[in-house]
């Protein structure tokens, strides 16, 4: 019976790892099905859910550990499976560049035991002034009990505070 798992990636960027770690996971008997990989400042990152039969993923993490050569770690763990019910909503962030953004989002949703699913963000230049502006995409997932109202009020002082805008969006059911 096969099961899900994630594969954990980072190491030097450098030509064919991906179709290393892809040849590992096929010889194995296991299926690529999702997966977010990226080039970061010299580094090649990413997670991976794969399908498996469980009495592979052993010798699966053995096989991706010889591409340690290559300086590449490799971690294989046995993917959860989340069935509570849940609200998905998403955040776009965009504004001047300063430290601090992330965390106090990130903080403010702790706090009320909102899961961030994704977040992807970067520094661009803004527009006329090429100034360093700082944008973030950020999906999220939270219990059905939250106060959504108040879910905002504390985003919009935030906001305020960092002197950036945060826009969010409720997924409808």
């Amino acid at each position: 019976m096969t099961k899900p798992f994630i594969l954990s990636i980072i190491g030097d960027d450098q030509p064919g790892l991906v179709d290393a770690i892809a040849s590992c996971v096929s010889d194995h008997g296991g299926n690529w099905q999702t997966s977010q990989l990226t080039h970061l400042a010299g580094k090649f990152a990413g997670i991976v859910l794969i399908s498996l039969e469980e009495a592979e993923a052993s010798a699966l993490e053995e096989k991706l550990k010889t591409l340690s050569d290559r300086g590449l770690s490799v971690r294989v763990s046995q993917a959860g499976i989340n069935a509570a019910p849940s609200i998905k909503a998403s955040l776009a962030v965009i504004g001047p560049d300063r430290p601090g953004i992330v965390r106090e989002i990130s903080q403010a949703l702790a706090r009320r035991d909102i899961n961030v699913l994704k977040l992807d963000s970067d520094i661009v230049p803004a527009p006329m002034t090429n100034e360093p502006l700082f944008q973030a995409a950020i999906a999220i997932s939270f219990g059905l009990e939250l106060d959504q109202r108040e879910l905002e009020a504390t985003l919009d002082t935030i906001a305020d505070d960092m002197t950036v805008d945060i826009d969010i969006e409720f997924q409808a059911d």
